[in-house]
């Protein structure tokens, strides 16, 4: 096979430029978290458009309370990972809790460092109050995907895990951030546990694609954290819808497993040399 027919069968990367496109045309846009090459690969097959190497990988895999103890390095070593899985995906890594808040040369060099691994864009939350550091990010070349509303590394200032943007003060304020993070150069923002109505109506004001989590149907696209949709532990969020009972299967599989071995009915002469 030649060097073009090889180019030619490898799948369209999805790109910056396709989330546009996709709002424009009113095609949903789908994401999901990942954060081994494994599952990027199990996924970018199944045609997911983004993968989010999310700070989740505190609590998903990491057996944290929050997403707070999550160092760059951790995510630098996880996207390295997910972009050799990924072959169509694009590929969105957090920044942590801690690595771009201080100024707007911090999240740059932060950002480099996940752009080097293989991400394709980097993530952040907040609204007005990080503004700068988008701005200073894409001045750079590094796109930038936004989150507002709930957003996870504020949890303690927000009392928890909580739904923003109800009552109309409320809603002004993450209607403001969203469109800050636009005017700032983000390519896209998260969403994340507001209204649904509220989310419609900021997928209505802005020219950049909105991707929801816990906001309703009327974003232009969703995200979950894949051990949630796939069920891999007994507790999603009430905004989960579950797609699969992943964590079942793996429990009887491994429970199989336990009883073949221990029956003594594996291995037998057909798994030896």
């Amino acid at each position: 096979m030649t060097d073009s027919a090889k180019k030619t069968d490898r799948p369209r990367r999805v790109r910056i430029a396709h989330l546009l496109e996709a709002k424009t045309h009113g095609e949903p846009l789908t994401m999901l978290t990942a954060y081994d090459a494994m599952i990027a690969s199990i996924f970018d097959r199944a045609g997911v458009d983004m993968l989010l190497v999310g700070d989740s990988i505190g609590t998903t895999v990491f057996g944290e309370s929050n997403t707070l103890g999550v160092e760059l390095a951790d995510l630098v070593r996880a996207t390295a990972s997910v972009a050799k899985g990924t072959q169509r995906a694009l590929v969105v890594a957090d920044l942590p809790f801690g690595t771009y808040e201080t100024s707007p040369e911090q999240a740059f060099m932060s950002a480099a460092q996940l752009i080097r691994a293989g991400a394709h864009a980097v993530k952040l939350e907040g609204g007005v109050r990080i503004a700068e550091q988008i701005t200073q990010l894409v001045l750079h070349g590094i796109p930038v995907v936004g989150h507002v509303g709930f957003t996870p590394q504020s949890e303690n200032a927000l009392s928890g895990p909580r739904v923003q943007g109800r009552g109309d003060e409320a809603a002004d304020k993450v209607i403001e951030d969203a469109v800050a993070v636009q005017e700032a150069g983000a390519s896209a923002v998260v969403l994340e546990m507001v209204p649904a109505e509220l989310a419609s109506k900021i997928t209505s004001i802005l020219e950049i694609p909105t991707i929801g989590i816990g906001a309703g149907p009327g974003t232009d696209g969703q995200v979950l954290v894949w051990s949630d949709m796939a069920a891999l532990t007994d507790w999603q969020p009430s905004f989960v819808r579950v797609f699969g009972q992943i964590g079942a299967a793996l429990h009887d599989a491994a429970t199989d497993y336990v009883d073949a071995v221990k029956s003594g009915a594996f291995p037998t002469r057909e798994h030896s040399f």
